[in-house]
């Protein structure tokens, strides 16, 4: 925990609703993180998203996620940020 606030990349936390104990971590873990972040919480998960539809729910977090953040076009800008015009 000590370490979360000197971490600088945007980061995004998934936890299962029904994983009470891993939950109280991750929001520990958000309160301490002073770079962009967010904390999704999958409702009647539990910790491995073994419930119908909770894994695909997470790779859709996730996904949205990366394409907002990742420089997908080679720009140096994230792929949310209007691409550069050319002229």
């Amino acid at each position: 925990m000590p370490v979360l606030g000197g971490v600088g990349a945007a980061t995004l936390l998934i936890v299962g609703g029904r994983d009470v104990t891993v939950l109280r971590l991750n929001e520990q873990a958000f309160a301490a993180l002073h770079c962009e972040r967010r904390l999704e919480v999958v409702p009647g998960a539990t910790h491995l998203f073994e419930e119908p539809g909770a894994l695909e729910r997470v790779a859709e977090l996730a996904a949205a996620w990366f394409v907002a953040h990742l420089d997908l076009r080679g720009t140096g800008a994230p792929a949310s940020e209007p691409r550069p015009d050319p002229a």
